[in-house]
């Protein structure tokens, strides 16, 4: 049996909700915000698209420094993990590096959904314990896969 994709969306409805279901996992055991963004095109590249995308979503904005972008741009396939000057003094490039490889690897193969769920599930890990969730903790950022053009 094929898979069901809109025409303009990358992931299909259910891959999303699972995206969207392992956001909501890791944040219940921490402060941090993570958001996965899918985006078409990168004209300035990675980097650059990552740093817009971080800002016009508020994620510069977050009460510790500690949010995590997984960015993802289908026609270039380049990917991007951006994480908030709060949470990458804690872990280091080193561990930024390994997320990477570990997605590249699910991607490679296809395993686009299966790739943004295990690096979100990974990155949940030191966001807990380095940003533990309080009573007094807010979800800052909508935990929705975004699709844009």
């Amino acid at each position: 049996m094929g898979r069901s994709r809109h025409p303009r969306r990358f992931l299909t409805p259910e891959e999303s909700e699972r995206v969207k279901e392992a956001v909501r996992e890791a944040e219940s055991r921490t402060s941090a915000q993570i958001k996965v963004v899918i985006s078409r095109f990168a004209w300035r590249g990675v980097r650059h698209k990552a740093e817009e995308v971080f800002k016009r979503l508020g994620l510069d904005r977050t009460t510790h420094r500690n949010a995590v972008l997984l960015l993802l741009v289908t026609t270039s396939r380049h990917f991007l993990i951006y994480g908030d000057q709060g949470i990458h003094e804690k872990v280091g490039e080193a561990f930024w590096t390994g997320q990477r490889d570990a997605m590249a690897e699910a991607f490679k193969s296809g395993r686009f959904a299966d790739g943004l769920v295990e690096a979100v599930r990974s990155v949940g890990g030191p966001l807990a314990e380095h940003f533990p969730r309080t009573e007094d903790d807010r979800n800052e950022v909508p935990d929705d896969v975004v699709e844009e053009n």
